[in-house]
Order: C-alpha cells, then sequence, then structure tokens
C-alpha cells in the first residue's frame, strides 16, 4: 500500500487526560480528534484496545476480538441516560499523571455495572434491540469472550488452564450447564462489549469527517490466558493439562545473551492453511473494520519464528521454524483487496522477511533513534529511507527523544547533533523536524516528544513485568500553540495528507 505524504502522533487512548484515572472515549477523545485536524496531522496511531490482562500490557490481552472496557466513557453514558448524576458522586481521587490500574478497574467495573442494571431496567426496547444486532454481528466470538470473563470473575481472575478440568477442557454438557448458571453475567460482559464497540464506532466516524485516519496495532500473537486460546486450542501447540508446549520469544543478541521469552502459545501453522485461515480473516475483518490501517507487530514472525519449549527458563534453547506468511497474506487479499498494513519490520531481518513485505506492498518502519550508532549506511538514517516507509522518532517501546538524548553514550549524542546540525537546546523538536524531513510517506511520533518530556514519561520499557502503560498527558498540554507549531512543521514538510 502507497499513501500520500502525511505525518500522525502516537498515543494511546488511556493516556487521555479526564477525570477518570485513565483516558477513555469520550469529550477527551474528541478533543484531541480536533487538535490532530487543527495541526493537519492525517493520522492517529493507537495501540491494541483489547481487554488488557498480564502486567496491564495492552499486548496480553484476554482476546484478540474483543474491546477494552476500561476505555468506555462515563460522561458518554451519563449523556445517554445510562448513569446518573448521583452514579459519579463517589468519585475516587485518581491520580492524574498515571493510571492507577487497580484502582480505575475497580471503579469502573462498578459503574459499568450501574449502567447495565439501568438498562434493563428501561421499558425502551430501543437500546435492547442494538445490542441483539451487535449479539449478531459479532456471534463468532462474543458469547465465548463474554463467558470466559463470567468464569474468570467466579475463578478470581486465575487463568483458564487452572480451572476445574471440565471447563478448562470445555466439556459441552459442562459449558451449556454453566452458561445458564452465569446467564446474567455473561449478558453484563456482552453490553460492556457494546458499549464499548459504539462508542468507538461513533469516535471512528468522527475523526474520518475531521480526515484524521486511525491506525490499530495488531500483535501476532496472543496471550495464552484469553478466549482465543481457551475455545481454540487447537490452533495452539498445548499440552493435555493447558499449558503451552511451545512458546515465542527472540534468541540471543547483543542486548540479551539468553533471548527473550515472550510466554505466548505458538501457532499449529498448517492447521490455520488447511482451515483457510478463517480464524485470520474474521480477526483482520474486525480490525480494518476499527481502523483504517493496520500496524502488523512482530512481522518478521509471519515468516519464521522462534520456537522456545514451553518449560524452558531461557530463550537460547530454540530453534527458528517458517511461517506461511506468504499464503495468508495472499488469502487476506484475496479477501479484503490490498490491505492496508505497516510491517513491524525492525531488529534483524532475513531476505525472506523483506521479500515478502515488498511483495504486498507494505511500508515497512524506520526509527530515528537507531540512526546514530551504526555506519553510513545504515537503514535507520534519513538519508537511506525509501519513500514506501513510516519515519518514526520511537515508538512506545523506546524512550523519548529527550530521555534518549539525556541517557545515550556521549559518543552517539555528538554525533546525532552533528548529523541533524543542531546544539541540542530543543532536542525533541529538531527529531521530529529531522524525521518530517525525510522523504518517508508518512512521519509519526509519540505525543511525548511534541511535549518535549523526558524518561519519566516513557510508555513501556521492554522486559519489565510491572510499571509500563501508565503515562498519562495533562489537560493543559493541548492549546492552540502547540497545534499551531505542528501545524507550521507539517507546512514546511508538506504533510498535510488529506
Amino acid at each position: 500500500m502507497k499513501f500520500k505524504r502525511s505525518s500522525g502522533i502516537l498515543l494511546h487512548p488511556t493516556s487521555l487526560p479526564g477525570p477518570f484515572g485513565i483516558g477513555d472515549l469520550g469529550p477527551q477523545a474528541y478533543r484531541w480528534i480536533d487538535f490532530l485536524s487543527g495541526s493537519g496531522c492525517s493520522w492517529w496511531q493507537v495501540l491494541p484496545l483489547g481487554p488488557t490482562g498480564y502486567g496491564d500490557s495492552p499486548y496480553q490481552s484476554f482476546s484478540a476480538f474483543a474491546g477494552n472496557p476500561y476505555l468506555i466513557s462515563p460522561q458518554l453514558l451519563l449523556s445517554e441516560n445510562l448513569l446518573s448524576e448521583e452514579d459519579l458522586d463517589d468519585l475516587p481521587k485518581f491520580p492524574a499523571e498515571r493510571v492507577d490500574y487497580e484502582a480505575v478497574i475497580r471503579w469502573k467495573n462498578w459503574v459499568l455495572d450501574r449502567a447495565y442494571e439501568r438498562t434493563i431496567q428501561q421499558p425502551d426496547s430501543t437500546l435492547r434491540h442494538s445490542i441483539d444486532v451487535f449479539k449478531r454481528e459479532n456471534t463468532s466470538w462474543l458469547e465465548d469472550f463474554a463467558l470466559f470473563m463470567a468464569l474468570k470473575d467466579v475463578h478470581l481472575g486465575l487463568p483458564w488452564h487452572t480451572w476445574e478440568t471440565r471447563l478448562r477442557d470445555r466439556d459441552h454438557d459442562e459449558i451449556n450447564q454453566i452458561s445458564q448458571i452465569y446467564h446474567e453475567a455473561i449478558q453484563r460482559h456482552i453490553f460492556n462489549q457494546y458499549l464499548f464497540f459504539k462508542q468507538w464506532g461513533d469516535l471512528h466516524s468522527y475523526a474520518l469527517k475531521k480526515n484524521v485516519r486511525i491506525i490499530g496495532d495488531l500483535p501476532i500473537f496472543v496471550s495464552h490466558d484469553s478466549a482465543d486460546v481457551w475455545v481454540n486450542p487447537e490452533f495452539f501447540y498445548l499440552k493435555k493439562s493447558g499449558m503451552p508446549k511451545l512458546i515465542s520469544g527472540v534468541p540471543p543478541d547483543y542486548f540479551s545473551p539468553t533471548g527473550q521469552i515472550w510466554g505466548n502459545p505458538l501457532y499449529r501453522w498448517k492447521v490455520h492453511q488447511r482451515n483457510g485461515f478463517k480464524w485470520w480473516i474474521s480477526r483482520f475483518k474486525l480490525e480494518l473494520d476499527q481502523f483504517d490501517m493496520l500496524r502488523l507487530d512482530h512481522f518478521r514472525g509471519f515468516s519464521g519464528y522462534w520456537e522456545i519449549p514451553g518449560d524452558a527458563e531461557t530463550a537460547d534453547n530454540g530453534r527458528w521454524v517458517k511461517a506461511p506468511g506468504n499464503a495468508l497474506f495472499k488469502k487476506l487479499k484475496q479477501e479484503f483487496g490490498d490491505i492496508p498494513v505497516i510491517a513491524e519490520d525492525l531488529g534483524v531481518i532475513t531476505p525472506d522477511v523483506e521479500e515478502m513485505r515488498k511483495k504486498f506492498g507494505f511500508p515497512g518502519m524506520k526509527i530515528l533513534l537507531f540512526a546514530f550508532s551504526g555506519d553510513p549506511q545504515d537503514p535507520y538514517r534519513p538519508h537511506n529511507y525509501p519513500r514506501n516507509c513510516v519515519a518514526y522518532t520511537g515508538t512506545h517501546d523506546n524512550d523519548t527523544a529527550l530521555g534518549w538524548y539525556q541517557r545515550v553514550p556521549d559518543e552517539e549524542r555528538k554525533f546525532c547533533l552533528q548529523y541533524m546540525n543542531r546544539d541540542g537546546s530543543d532536542f525533541s523538536w529538531d527529531l521530529i523536524r529531522t524525521c518530517w524531513s525525510s522523504v518517508g510517506n508518512l512521519a509519526i511520533a509519540p505525543m511525548q516528544d511534541f511535549l518535549n518530556l523526558d524518561n519519566q514519561s516513557r510508555m513501556n520499557y521492554p522486559g519489565n513485568p510491572s510499571g509500563n502503560w501508565q503515562w498519562r498527558m495533562q489537560d493543559t498540554t493541548i492549546d492552540r500553540k502547540l497545534e499551531e507549531r505542528i501545524r507550521e512543521i507539517n507546512r514546511l514538510y508538506d504533510r498535510f495528507g488529506s
């Protein structure tokens, strides 16, 4: 896919400001769309929007299909009479600069329960009819996910492989019986999904009217503790106990002498292929309905992946295994035409991965923060960029631009300033300017860089099991002055796009 010369900002919805402890899909999200439109940015990039599990990570979701109910806006529920003013009277005092997930989840669940109770008490059947339509349109995953979450509630959050054997193995009679017992709890989770998809759909429609398109993020792997694995065990390498037989990760490299274990169960690709990739087609259909473009996380894994024994303590005892990415993308192209995809092709990329990316016309990623420690032919240096790429200052996995500048070795910092011909007094914007001036068709920077924030505002430290995904933008940071500054750099480098 090729697109017009344009720009965008990376900001996860949880990082939006607001009074409810976490960014959501309410008024502040609409204000954010207005800001993007006013600044001349054509794209908003988000992280995965699924219900978060381990470590509050959007990349460890309870479902590859469901939405995160904690993004539902209480203000919009209030405007639709699904909440009363009294329901919001005892609002906890949440920190403004970070997400306290434990406190937010506890309060949001209470609020969503109140909205559900008001809904079932209303004589008007319009809303219930809309929910019934939503159910029919999402039969392939919705009921199973709602049952999965209801059972997790009953088991106090324990992963599905620890449940009673008949539940763990989805015995048909047991599932039918338990679905009747927990019917009310299942309907509550379905209601939450309806609210999420309605609010997200409305926000997406508003963005398109404002000439802002949204880039979603599709992780290649799914979490072991997810409805996807529980419902479809035949698609994954699992033991009889439900534990993964083979897991994902990456081999040893300069940064990690024993490699990295990610822990996601690996796909039985031959089963997916014999099945006509139906699960993948369903997944892409839902994602393409929600977003205008998709970033495919760990793109190289669609060509070959690092296979690690499920009981391994380190990743060095693994091997490379081929994946049928070409067959998958060919099938997806038959279903959807030229799919709008950005290939996350970072790290050591082999010729077969590059060939697959070029075959389907997917633009790759170039990270400017990676550019200043290699040789003149380093692909991350802007003078080596192709036009069909997405140029980033950094991503959610990197330090902020200023944080990098303050912590990087002196030699690398010095070369960076020489390359950009700058003195470092306004480093974040110097890096943005260098990124925007590149030939890459799309240029993106995290919002933290536009705000010139340091390491304390970093979104994620890969490998750290806790303390991530918490950063929030302050309400006063989106102002006319910043909007005009971004608009000016878009004008200078011809990135108005739309």
